[in-house]
């Protein structure tokens, strides 16, 4: 208050005389010094205070017998400082002492008793032993009923005190209870507006606060602050704590501009009341910072947090507890930043305050100990996350009882790890003791149950489970409906998850509906540069992106991106997931070049801002490797997802899901390069973590079969093939919307299988199929619809619809040409298809020049080598047309020798070779080597394709003209 430096005036003033006319020692003295010392300590100055109250202590010794009553209250006042010093322990020592001399002096139901009762009780509350300061408090309070008239104001402010105990325990209902009891005897015994009816009021809003009825808080703040304003002066001590308590209120409400307002309030009588350096100024710019972070201004929030830890460094002793607070607070600034490091090293400063300053068991011990922990989660270190964790939960098991609030938030941040770490189910099991503790302690309705609510959602999510996921996120959003205003951040974050859930099951106009509802909430609440405003626009690009709306998700993502260049560090993890976001969205369109620039952007970051180790790292070799791939550089894929599992063999539990996509490249990069088995052997290993791992209708299991059957096809073994397809489709059918891209791959595998056992109406009406699916959801040039267009010609092609498969084969290279690097693989199978239509036609020429141009690519490139045998093949039934038998052999050869070693001996594309060299030995009159081609070819198509195949007909009809040439010829020699 501002007559604090007025009454200091005054004291000094009356000390003056009487160190004039009294002798040394004379208590009035000590009491003059005791009264300059009351006069420090408000003013938050309190090494001064303590010099004075050690002065009149001095004299009481002197002057007074030992059990002097003032001697007692000395002790007590000595005790008070050592309390706001934050030097618990000492302070106890002074309290205990006064006591004693009390206990000497005073009858056994004494009020000054109970004051040393109630002054030790809140020592122990502070130094976390809250039983300890409970039974204390129960002692005064005993004494106070025996002592006292019922409705003594004493009693009211044991009431408060023992409320205050169970406010610290979490035991809320119970505060409220000796809160409301309180109440009663101040109502009773004091006029309408006296201030200790705002103190009881105020209590009351704090347990509401903390027991999720916000808005009831801020009635509660809101009538101690009427009163406050009648009954106090304007710049009084106890308006500004009340506009404190309602910005709080407004700051739990996610009003964050009206807490601002309410703290700076607070700050503005503070500032006129207090020396500059009085602590209760650092307490309003913590609050201040606090909001700030909250809405996300981070660099804001760390000016105010500094400007506090200025004030504490100038007053406190340096291992005071609020020091350590202040600390804690900048480092989650640097936390929210994603400057973890920093946030690392306040975290450890705040941590070495409190090992030294409180008892090995105090909450705020753990309290360090849980932050550590959550940054090494952030950091990627887990399994260092979990000691720091574990170090954290068995403080508060001794310290808390076992349904306290902070008991759940402890099983709440384990499972968080556990779920990072990939092990969902642990995951769940600490999310539901979370939720136990909060259900048995909290109103139905409380929002802390809506977290958990929304925890055990997100576990499900990750495990595959979505409707499981979606319940549990509309119950969270129920309650956060019931308790919080419609525009809260925590709605936002609520809607966000239901999209994610309905994002998951395919449902994307769905997801878009809550995700723009998240966006709606953020863009009134939030600074127009918060970050979640970015984690929005990030997750609307996701939709669109699984839409494979490009164009889209790229805006959206560019937007997010420009949120975190203004505020973040530019090492933030968040940015590297912005630029990898932004990456593979040109790796769709097919611009690898520019994936390849942004992606090794978001790398360089990631190497500066993680571990070695981090699962992010290997996340980003991963991206690299998926765009080496498509840009036909396989070896070097390869190399970047044996990175990845390099990492994930080190941090990752064996079944967690990252493996699985770690796999899953690695087999794409195999089947690339034609090494089929290899291939095989990674997606069955990641099929086998995902069996493990996931519900069985999951997606990515029917993407797993997908895989695996392509590979199945590729070998040759179309039974087996067709049944992964089935499988898949199984899957996808009963959890994706109709018009889904996932969908339309199948059918594409479908229309490949019919195609290849010689359907060619079935493998037309899949295609057709598949276009119409794609052909929604894609844009024009999307390599996807290049592909489909592909086999659009092939399947015309063998259809011997020959013009109509050159225009889908000439619109699948012209989307190629414009989107893949002139030497991309893909380039020369559209060359080899064109150049092979040409000869069909007739245009032999034309098709040498088209097959030529793909084998520069092939031989010059990395490529799958059985495309470098079609392209042979398809070379040497050229030659063989124009009659050039030695070059069609050559490439024959070739060819043969290829699929030789890449494919099983059985495989119907040895049984097309042979053919086609059965036709060049039956043109150049080698009738025995024609017949032991055919018959070879026969053999293998009888076993792989049905008796209808066009080949297989094809393949006895050459037969039959080698038997008939072979009779002929017998009978022309016998002649």
């Amino acid at each position: 208050m501002s007559d604090y430096s007025k009454a200091l005036e005054l004291y000094e003033k009356a000390l003056t005389i009487r160190e004039s006319v009294l002798p040394l020692n004379h208590p009035d003295l000590a009491t003059s010094y005791n009264n300059i010392g009351l006069a420090y300590n408000n003013m938050g100055d309190y090494s001064k205070a303590l010099e004075f109250q050690e002065k009149a202590h001095e004299i009481y010794e002197k002057a007074l017998p030992p059990h002097h009553p003032y001697v007692a209250l000395s002790y007590n006042s000595i005790g008070e400082v050592h309390h706001h010093m934050g030097n618990y322990s000492k302070a106890l020592e002074f309290y205990e002492e006064a006591l004693k001399k009390r206990e000497r002096s005073l009858p056994l139901n004494h009020p000054y008793l109970a004051i040393s009762y109630s002054s030790i009780g809140r020592a122990y509350n502070n130094m976390g032993e809250h039983s300890k300061a409970l039974e204390f408090h129960e002692k005064a309070h005993e004494i106070y009923e025996k002592a006292l008239p019922p409705d003594h104001p004493y009693l009211a402010l044991s009431y408060n005190s023992i409320g205050e105990v169970h406010h610290h325990m979490g035991n809320y209902s119970k505060a409220l209870e000796f809160y409301e009891e309180a109440l009663k005897k101040r109502e009773r015994s004091l006029p309408l507006n006296h201030p200790y009816l705002a103190i009881s009021y105020g209590s009351i809003g704090r347990a509401y606060n903390n027991m999720g009825e916000h808005s009831k808080a801020l009635e509660f703040h809101e009538k101690a602050h009427e009163i406050y304003e009648k009954a106090l002066p304007p710049d009084h001590s106890y308006l500004a704590l009340s506009y404190n308590n309602i910005g709080e209120a407004h700051h739990h409400m996610g009003n964050y501009s009206k807490a601002l307002e309410c703290y700076q309030e607070a700050f503005e009588i503070r500032k006129k009341a207090l020396s500059v350096n009085h602590p209760d100024l650092a307490t309003c710019y913590n609050n201040i910072g606090l909001v700030y972070s909250n809405m996300g201004v981070y660099s804001k929030a760390i000016e105010f947090h500094e400007k506090a830890h200025k004030i504490y460094e100038q007053v406190l002793p340096l291992d005071h507890p609020y020091l350590a607070t202040n600390y804690n607070n900048i480092g989650e600034v640097y936390h929210h930043m994603g400057n973890y490091s920093k946030a690392l090293e306040f975290y450890e400063k705040a941590l070495k305050i409190r090992a030294n300053a409180l008892s090995p068991n105090h909450p705020d011990l753990a309290t360090s100990y849980n932050n550590i922990g959550l940054v090494n989660n952030y950091m990627g270190d887990y399994s260092s996350a979990l000691d720091f964790l574990d170090r954290a939960h068995k403080i508060k098991e001794k310290a808390l009882p076992p349904n306290h609030p902070d008991m759940a938030t402890s099983y709440s941040n384990i499972g968080l790890t556990y779920n990072n770490m990939g092990d969902y189910s642990k995951a769940l099991e600490f999310y539901e003791e979370a939720f136990k503790i909060r259900a048995n302690t909290l109103p139905p309705n409380h929002s802390d149950l809506a977290t958990s609510y929304n925890n055990i959602g997100l576990a499900y999510n990750n495990m595959g489970v979505y409707s499981k996921a979606l319940e549990f996120h509309e119950k969270a959003h129920k309650i956060y409906e019931q308790v919080l205003p419609p525009d809260h951040p925590y709605l936002a974050t609520n809607y966000n998850n239901i999209g994610l859930a309905y994002n998951n099951i395919g449902e994307h106009s769905k997801a878009l509906e809550f995700y723009e509802k998240s966006h709606e909430i953020q863009e009134k609440s939030l600074s127009g540069n918060h970050p979640d405003l970015a984690l929005s626009y990030n997750n609307i690009g996701e939709v669109h992106r699984h839409m494979a709306k490009y164009t889209k998700a790229l805006e959206f993502y560019k937007k997010a991106c420009n949120i975190y260049e203004k505020t973040l560090v530019p090492n933030h993890p968040l940015m590297a997931e912005s630029y990898n976001n932004i990456g593979l969205i040109y790796n769709y369109i097919g611009d690898y070049s520019k994936a390849m620039d942004i992606l090794n952007r978001a790398h360089e970051i990631k190497e500066k801002a993680v571990p070695q180790n981090y699962p992010k790292l290997a996340e980003s070799y991963n991206n690299i490797g998926m765009v080496y791939s498509n840009m036909g550089n396989y070896s070097k894929a390869l190399e970047f997802h044996d990175k990845a599992n390099n990492i994930f063999e080190k941090v990752m539990p064996p079944m967690h899901p990252y493996w699985a996509i770690s796999y899953c490249n690695i087999g794409l990069a195999y089947s690339n390069i034609g090494e089929y088995s290899k291939a095989l052997e990674f997606y069955e290993k990641a099929h086998e973590i995902k069996e493990k791992t996931l519900p069985a209708n999951h997606s990515e299991l029917a993407q797993s079969y997908n895989s695996i059957g392509v590979i199945y096809h590729l070998v040759g073994n179309y039974s087996k093939a067709l049944e992964f397809y089935e499988k898949a489709l199984k899957i996808w059918q009963t959890s994706l919307p109709q018009n889904h891209p996932d969908l339309a791959v199948n059918r594409l595998n479908f229309a490949v299988y019919h195609e290849r056992m010689g359907d060619y109406a079935a493998a037309l009406k899949a295609l057709q199929s598949a276009f119409g699916i794609q052909e929604k959801i894609l844009e024009e040039d999307n390599l996807g619809l290049a592909s489909t267009y592909g086999w659009f010609g092939r399947v015309y092609r063998s259809l011997k619809e020959y013009s109509v498969a050159l225009f889908y084969f000439e619109k699948c290279l012209a989307i190629r040409q414009q989107k893949l690097p002139k030497e991309h693989p893909h380039q020369a199978i559209s060359y080899t298809n064109i150049g092979d239509v040409h000869r069909l036609m007739g245009d032999y020429e034309t098709a040498l020049s088209f097959h030529q141009k793909a084998l520069n690519i092939q031989e010059n490139v990395q490529c799958n080598p059985l495309e470098c045998a079609m392209t042979h093949v398809y070379l040497g039934e050229t030659y063989l047309e124009l009659k050039d038998y030695s070059s069609a052999v050559t490439h024959f050869e070739k060819g043969m020798l290829i699929r030789e070693k890449k494919l099983p001996k059985n495989h119907p594309d040895l049984a097309v070779i042979h053919h086609n060299l059965a036709k060049l030995y039956v043109a150049t009159r080698q009738y025995s080597l024609a017949m032991q081609n055919v018959q070879q070819a026969i053999e293998i198509a009888q076993e792989k394709l049905p008796s209808n195949h066009p080949h297989l007909l094809d393949y006895k009809e050459t037969l039959e003209k080698i038997q008939e040439k072979d009779v002929n010829l017998f009978f022309t020699l016998t002649q």
